[in-house]
């Protein structure tokens, strides 16, 4: 939001922060179905009213926030945790449910803890479309062939990924040793796809129909004609 990377990973509702100075790539997302974020609980308070909970979302401007508040409007200002500690902090009760993300949808059953409804379920049946959860932009005020180089490069990297599933194996498990290496493997064959390799029309009309959801609540502005890499209409 300050500017200060050329390029840079973020989730999809984080980027109308910063879209004037932005665009997406066309690769190196995550968008899918079946992968959405999880409200989750102590099973005691699996039947409790949504109001009258104390609830923990992993940001303000995260993908599971919008999510959150698409489902439940009537629920009071959530608090904002760490995606990493928030299984925890409703194991101790310090919240009452908890809005989790990445390789938590994996672990949290194993530690007791129940679904209260699958966002990402919620955006498909509102819908239609897979869940847009973060893209990577780049400044638009990088030359155009610097941008599409970018872009290429990633998509390049993907697909050889697809192709050589064992050459990332050691570096993945360098910057993940607190997983499980099944839990690594099914991060991994959840979130990266097509759509990280190429977004395609699919995929951005999905981001697209996202921001719509977001204007006709009243919790984003409208976004630009021109959000993705290469498109020259933004004012």
């Amino acid at each position: 939001m300050e500017g200060r990377y050329e390029v840079t990973k973020l989730s999809f509702f984080a980027f109308s922060q910063c879209w004037q100075n932005y665009e997406l790539l066309d690769s190196g997302s995550a968008l899918g179905f079946g992968c959405g974020p999880l409200l989750i609980t102590r099973p005691e308070n699996r039947d409790r009213p949504i109001a009258d909970m104390r609830i923990g979302l992993p940001g303000q401007w995260t993908t599971a926030h919008f999510l959150f508040r698409l489902a439940y409007p009537e629920a009071p200002p959530p608090g904002q945790l760490v995606f990493s500690d928030l299984e925890q902090a409703v194991l101790d009760g310090r919240l009452d449910a908890g809005v989790i993300i990445h390789e938590n949808r994996f672990t949290y059953h194993d530690k007791g803890l129940v679904a209260i409804r699958d966002l990402g379920a919620y955006w498909e049946q509102l819908t239609g479309a897979p869940v847009p959860l973060g893209g990577i932009a780049v400044k638009r005020s990088l030359p155009l062939d610097t941008r599409l180089s970018i872009q290429a490069a990633i998509a390049d990297s993907v697909a050889y990924a697809f192709q050589n599933p064992e050459a990332s194996r050691s570096y993945v498990g360098l910057h993940a040793q607190e997983m499980a290496q099944e839990v690594r493997d099914q991060h991994i064959r959840l979130y990266v796809n097509d759509f990280s390799q190429s977004l395609g029309e699919h995929g951005r009309s999905a981001i697209r129909r996202f921001y719509a959801e977001a204007t006709s609540r009243n919790l984003l502005p409208p976004a630009p004609e021109s959000l993705f890499c290469g498109e020259t209409t933004f004012p």
